[in-house]
């Protein structure tokens, strides 16, 4: 019985299966899964709208998302507008006014030529267009939903140029929806793609904000120097750092194209190396570029191997080929190899010569008022103007770990008052240079007994105690009495009024016998001194019995006796 059933199993398993049966899909199966390849995510919608708007030569461009461009994606430009003629095919698949033949593919100098951009955000959003041609009293406004225009064009109040709003981007993809909730990261990816394109595209204003903010987190004004526009959205600690490279070739047999751009110097440190390239215009990705860089880098500066680096390239249309991804991320060079070895050459040129200069930081401390406040200044020792740019640390921020840094003494925390006219008096200084050093005294006491009790305080002094004290940083009053005392990482309480009280007999101590002869500007009369000494000396000033002895006393030490025995001591 168990042998039949294993014969029964064996003849089932060699019984050859019908090969499946091929369909063919319907249009709008084919049309949903060539949009799920060009708008992967909300940043390749804006990124095909803000080219659309670029090709329509705008000079300004504002982006507005909404939950990171799930919601709401709008973009605005002021460029040349659709024409009304044209709105019935505007979003069908392969309509586009870039080219009419395949040739005209080999030398296309526009961004846009599929025509699926708009098609395939039909398929997978709701598509809302207003547009306005010159010339015309009105714009018109029009809605789309898989390719083909809801409602025929109605008229409406608009602007020079045109607006694409599209809304709830993939919700007919649950999937791939819920795989991009972080709404936050593809802000950012679209805040850097506007980024990128505000600093080629010099000529042209672009602004960014989320719907319902008051304002925009990228605003761009165009100007004439690539330098300011990477300076306006970079940051100056970028900017200054930036080294200018250009080459070119025009050797029809090995290579022919233009290039210049900017790349970071030993200055510059990153996490993550940040490579902006426009090819003809075009931002792309070349990874074979990119890593012949990084080599470059690793090898020169290992410090800064992470750079930052924008690029732009030109070559003839007919030598790149811009049709090998779906979402024109990345083109094919004519000659590659040779134009990244030049490039990469130029590169490592430029580096070695940026080696030999560096810049560093120096600590200046300026005397104020109320103390020395620190001030961290940019010092270049050498002729290089690149350098990176301190940030100033919130004053909430700031946590006092060592006396002797700036940032932990209060002082710091106060502004300092501008100082008067006394303050730069000439003579003034002179007085205040001459107490401090009064106060500083460090040579010995002239008496013995005075000598003695500042050597019982050092023989009896904690040294552990002395360095707290010392070196710590005050935080704090805990209550009248009780102060928070912060040394190292340790945090101590202090009374306040015991150490007073030691400071000031310590320091009168060490002051003692140390201050300065006082010239009067007038001689003070003798007579007028001895009258105040003797009645200092009496125990009961209100008693007025002894003043006529006081006075006698006074003309016995007549001025001449006085002189005598002062020249005698």
């Amino acid at each position: 019985m168990e042998f039949e059933t294993h014969c029964d199993t064996e003849a089932e398993a060699v019984v050859p299966k019908e090969p499946p049966k091929i369909y063919r899909l319907e249009e709008s199966v084919v049309n949903r899964i060539a949009a799920g390849e060009v708008i992967q995510r909300p940043v390749s919608a804006v990124k095909e709208l803000v080219e659309n708007s670029l090709d329509a030569h705008s000079s300004s461009i504002n982006v507005v998302v909404k939950d990171g461009g799930l919601k709401l994606i709008q973009v605005s430009d002021d460029g040349h507008g659709i024409r009304y003629d044209d709105l019935a095919i505007l979003c069908e698949r392969h309509t586009t006014s870039k080219l009419s033949t395949f040739e005209d593919l080999q030398s296309i100098k526009s961004m846009g030529f599929r025509g699926e951009a708009l098609a395939s955000m039909t398929y997978v959003a709701h598509v809302t267009v207003s547009t306005i041609t010159k010339g015309q009293l009105h714009g018109y406004r029009v809605s789309y939903r898989d390719g083909v225009m809801e409602h025929e064009p109605k008229p409406c109040a608009a602007v020079k140029g045109t607006q694409i709003m599209v809304e709830n981007l993939f919700y007919n993809m649950t999937a791939r929806r819920k795989t991009l909730q972080n709404s936050a990261n593809d802000f950012s990816n679209i805040e850097d793609l506007l980024k990128r394109f505000s600093i080629h595209h010099t000529n042209v204003n672009f602004s960014l904000r989320k719907h319902g903010a008051s304002g925009a987190d990228l605003h761009t004004v165009g100007t004439s120097s690539r330098l300011d526009a990477i300076r306006s959205v970079y940051g100056v600690s970028v900017a200054r750092t930036l080294i200018k490279i250009e080459t070119s070739d025009n050797n029809p047999s090995s290579s022919v194209f233009k290039m210049n751009g900017f790349i970071s110097d030993s200055n510059y440190v990153a996490k993550k190396i940040t490579m902006v390239l426009f090819i003809n215009d075009r931002l792309v990705e070349c990874t074979a570029l990119k890593r012949a860089i990084e080599i470059v880098y690793a090898a020169t500066l290992p410090k800064a191997s992470k750079p930052f680096i924008y690029m732009s390239i030109i070559l003839p249309p007919e030598h790149v080929d811009v049709n090998v991804h779906p979402t024109k991320r990345e083109v094919s060079l004519l000659n590659q190899e040779v134009i990244i070895a030049k490039i990469q050459s130029v590169v490592e040129s430029k580096l070695r010569n940026s080696n030999e200069a560096q810049t560093f930081q120096e600590q200046v401390v300026e005397p104020s008022p109320s103390g020395n406040i620190g001030i961290i200044k940019d010092s270049s020792f050498s002729s290089s103007p690149s350098g990176s740019k301190s940030q100033k640390v919130p004053v909430h921020k700031m946590v006092r770990t060592d006396s002797l840094d700036p940032a932990g003494r209060l002082h710091h925390y106060l502004q300092a008052k501008p100082r008067g006219p006394l303050e730069n008096n000439p003579s003034l200084t002179a007085v205040r240079s001459s107490v401090r050093q009064r106060r500083n005294q460090k040579e010995t006491a002239d008496l013995t007994s005075i000598q003695e009790l500042i050597n019982e305080i050092d023989c009896n002094c904690h040294s552990g105690l002395l360095d707290v004290v010392r070196h710590c940083s005050y935080i704090g009053m805990a209550d009248d009495v009780l102060a928070l005392l912060q040394h190292d990482t340790h945090l101590y309480v202090a009374n306040v009024v015991n150490l007073s009280k030691e400071l000031m007999y310590q320091q009168v101590l060490r002051r003692f016998a140390h201050f300065n002869a006082i010239q009067l500007s007038d001689p003070a009369p003798l007579s007028e001194l001895i009258m105040l000494a003797l009645k200092e000396e009496d125990l009961d000033p209100e008693c007025n019995e002894n003043d006529d002895l006081i006075e006698k006393i006074t003309e016995v030490a007549s001025l001449e006796k006085l002189y005598k025995i002062f020249e005698r001591c």
